[in-house]
């Protein structure tokens, strides 16, 4: 069998799988018009019809049905052949291309990086820092770490570490306008609003004891994660951080917590995630060992006290 028919094995799983050759190019970035040449292919090596299609639907053949698990365990082949090779000295190469959220270009990421690249000479790494959602098929990416709620989509989930937000000022602030005895007291204080990648009307509060929610009405509106922190260090007013961002700040005397009983989540009472999203299909040696690196990192969060 040639080796230019796992591309079209993969195009056809990927049909297969999503019931959808829009879907199915979506999540290996690659065009419909693409794919559709790619199973063409396959049909006409193999001698069959492989998709019944529709205006609105895609379905599998009986021939379909039967060549499915021989063309998934020729994908499994192959990515077993490309690790095992790629294990034998260690060896990654390449560039690997991802986004992360501003604040991870705060120390975090560069540092992991750096370790990273100890291992990994040959491995180039272009990274856009942002806090807008970027779709990693679209812009052609390897991954998308995000800093919120997993959301439903066509794209693989990879769990960094999970966190917990609370409110946060700086002992200067603090001391001018006084601490907040309640969650309705906050309507008083000046309030950070950090608006990407969207735009929060309420906080939605979580103690032991009840839940609360509250429409927000900020004094202030950033588009960067970094700019809110660093407001709340210049005792601008009161923010809403991540902890595994303001603890560390809190230890060493530039912030505290502020209604400190009280967590922020989603509506439905969830706590965020630090995550990365990725198309479907095989990840390199290269980019898997990054997001190896990535989780230990948040795993060593996950065991300190600090964060607890």
């Amino acid at each position: 069998m040639a080796l230019d028919m796992l591309g079209e094995f993969e195009a056809f799983a990927t049909v297969a799988r999503k019931r959808s050759f829009v879907a199915a190019a979506r999540s290996l970035g690659r065009s419909p018009s693409s794919l559709t040449r790619a199973v063409q292919a396959l049909e006409e090596s193999v001698g069959v019809k492989l998709f019944n299609r529709s205006s609105n639907a895609v379905s599998l053949t009986e021939a379909g049905e039967c060549l499915l698990p021989h063309a998934c365990k020729m994908l499994d082949l192959q990515r077993e052949a490309d690790e095992d090779l790629a294990g034998l000295s260690g060896l990654a190469y390449g560039w690997i291309r991802l986004s992360a959220p501003e604040m991870l270009g705060n120390g975090v990421l560069p540092r992991l990086i750096a370790q990273y690249c100890e291992r990994y000479p040959d491995v180039n790494v272009d990274v856009i820092f942002t806090d807008e959602t970027i779709d990693p098929a679209k812009s052609k990416l390897d991954f998308s770490i995000r800093g919120s709620f997993p959301q439903s989509s066509d794209l693989i989930g990879f769990p960094l570490w999970s966190y917990s937000r609370y409110l946060y000022a700086s002992p200067g602030y603090l001391e001018r306008r006084g601490m907040p005895d309640s969650i309705e007291a906050l309507e008083a204080h000046s309030l950070i609003l950090h608006t990407a990648p969207r735009i929060l009307k309420e906080w939605n509060f979580r103690s032991e004891q009840q839940a609360i929610s509250i429409r927000v009405h900020p004094k202030f509106r950033f588009t960067s994660g970094v700019a809110v922190f660093q407001a709340a260090l210049a005792g601008v007013g009161i923010a809403r951080l991540a902890d595994w961002v303001a603890e560390p700040e809190v230890e060493a005397g530039r912030l505290l917590r502020v209604c400190p009983e009280y967590t922020l989540t989603s509506s439905g009472g969830e706590s965020p995630q630090m995550h990365a999203v990725y198309p479907a299909g095989n990840l390199p040696l290269r980019v898997k060992s990054l997001l190896q690196v990535i989780h230990d990192f948040g795993e060593n969060l996950d065991r300190n006290p600090l964060y607890r």
